[in-house]
């Protein structure tokens, strides 16, 4: 008995079929039906029909199989009309009701024998253009939309006192939308007709290690005593922000675990700068000259016992009890390797651990979070431009709360209309790069051919501007309030609102 349900892929260019768990063909749209022919014409039609010998096992045993480990995208041969088998990349999904299961099977290649060329690469080519722009779509949406939620959650923390009882929640909910950002943007680098390549941005690493120790600290409550000092002036390192706290979090998971279930101690976070005149070794790490910023993290647990280290950094080696599978230090190993540093680790039982994250850096000092948001308080003028309401909204909310007027302009003729009128009351212009009607590019030329000196900053999270020389600075989406109102401040005139 077929299932009461839309199969949904009737009318798709390749072939799809709905089987039960017992390979029976309960539907098969019009491409299956061209391709495998007679052998899909009956009314319960089997996938052992047009199964493959070249296939290890049975239909039942791959199925069996599949069923157990659901791996997204698999190999597969299948007997066509013509009776040759075709190497298919098979796309696999079920869905069930309360009762019984069902398969969905894609045959994503081996389509190009069945259509001519011309025809074939047209249907590629138009599957492609509507995934790319449905892509580039979904991130810029996404982006807007997590700008939002970063900017709103990082102006709550900053006003947030350190004992406050949704500071750990709103640090969650930052991380969070910290790793759907990363996410996003690597949708929107897909997205895209011609890949950048794009250099890492510096980061301030002070900042990521003083978030993770602030989460630690608040989980953990008194039971440690938690020593953070950081280096003031920091040497300029360039990171994926996401990965490198994730490797910090992974070492103080370890150290934090090291005092066992009830033990109490001292956890003792800093960062350095180091400048090496000639090749040097640190335990298990070879750093050439040059200059580098570490991160150590010492703890006062149990330590390491000495036949254990060699194989520390070993995927799935573990000493400790499930459900600890032996992958954090190993992530942590890769991480910072894949940014051309390394962890040294060294220890001695009974009286602790010590893990050192090196990662290469310029001697320039990257710009510090201010200690006090005092510091980001400003005056001025500021005309923000987008067509996302969220966007006016929350740029409204945090830039008025520092101090600045902000003009709200939900597009760009719109933008100049209020430029007119201000004549040269307006010390700074905040624009998206894409939008309806008038874009960003668009924008910038105009106000350009009206004055030069009028310091503009471009917002995206897609698209970079492609004349650099007419913008004074570049943020991109999603960002936290912090980055917007250093930036700002960066930018703004030093007469403004006098």
């Amino acid at each position: 008995m077929k299932p009461e349900v839309v199969f949904g892929l009737e009318n798709a260019a390749w072939p799809a079929l709905l089987v039960n768990v017992g390979g029976t063909v309960l539907l098969a749209n019009t491409a299956a039906k061209v391709t495998f022919g007679a052998a899909l014409s009956g009314n319960l039609a089997q996938l052992t029909e047009i199964w493959s010998a070249e296939n290890k096992g049975t239909v039942t045993d791959f199925l069996t199989l599949w069923l157990e480990s659901q791996p997204a995208v698999t190999t597969l041969k299948f007997r066509t009309v013509t009776d040759a088998a075709a190497t298919f990349t098979t796309a696999i999904c079920q869905f069930s009701d309360q009762e019984k299961r069902w398969i969905v099977l894609q045959l994503l290649s081996g389509v190009t024998t069945m259509l001519p060329m011309a025809e074939h690469d047209t249907v590629v080519k138009q599957k492609l253009d509507c995934m790319l722009q449905l892509a580039r779509t979904m991130s810029l949406d996404f982006n807007n939309a997590l700008t939002g939620v970063l900017a709103h959650t990082s102006l709550l923390l900053g006003k947030a006192e350190p004992g406050h009882p949704w500071r750990l929640s709103l640090m969650e909910v930052e991380k969070s939308a910290a790793r759907a950002a990363e996410i996003t943007s690597e949708l929107a680098q897909f997205s895209r007709h011609e890949k950048e390549v794009r250099r890492t941005p510096a980061g301030n690493l002070n900042a990521v290690v003083s978030r993770c120790v602030d989460t630690f600290r608040a989980s953990h409550g008194v039971r440690f005593a938690w020593n953070l000092a950081l280096e003031r002036f920091l040497f300029e390192a360039r990171f994926d922000e996401a990965k490198l706290q994730q490797a910090i979090t992974k070492i103080l998971e370890n150290a934090v675990e090291s005092f066992g279930m009830n033990g109490a101690g001292a956890v003792t976070v800093q960062t350095r700068n180091v400048e090496l005149t000639q090749a040097t070794q640190d335990r298990n790490v070879r750093l050439a000259a040059g200059t580098y910023i570490c991160v150590e993290i010492s703890d006062s647990g149990s330590g390491i016992e000495l036949e254990i280290m060699p194989r520390i950094f070993e995927p799935f080696f573990t000493t400790k009890r499930p459900p600890h599978r032996g992958l954090g230090l190993a992530l942590a190993y890769g991480i910072v390797t894949n940014h051309g540093g390394g962890v040294a680790i060294s220890s001695e039982p009974g009286k602790g651990t010590s893990a050192r994250i090196y990662l290469p850096a310029e001697k320039s000092r990257v710009l510090e979070t201010p200690a006090s948001d005092n510091s980001l308080f400003g005056q001025g003028t500021i005309l923000v431009v987008d067509d996302e309401n969220l966007m006016l909204t929350m740029a409204e909310t945090i830039l008025s709360d520092f101090g600045y007027k902000v003009l709200p302009a939900s597009n760009g003729q719109a933008a100049l209309n209020i430029l007119a009128q201000a004549g040269g009351q307006v010390d700074l212009v905040i624009t998206d790069l894409v939008m309806p009607g008038m874009g960003g590019r668009e924008l910038i030329e105009q106000i350009r051919q009206r004055t030069v000196d009028l310091p503009i900053l471009c917002m995206s999270g897609y698209v970079m501007p492609e004349d650099k020389q007419s913008i004074s600075g570049y943020l991109r989406k999603p960002f936290t309030s912090t980055q917007l109102l250093q930036k700002v401040k960066a930018m703004m005139p030093p007469n403004s609102g006098g």
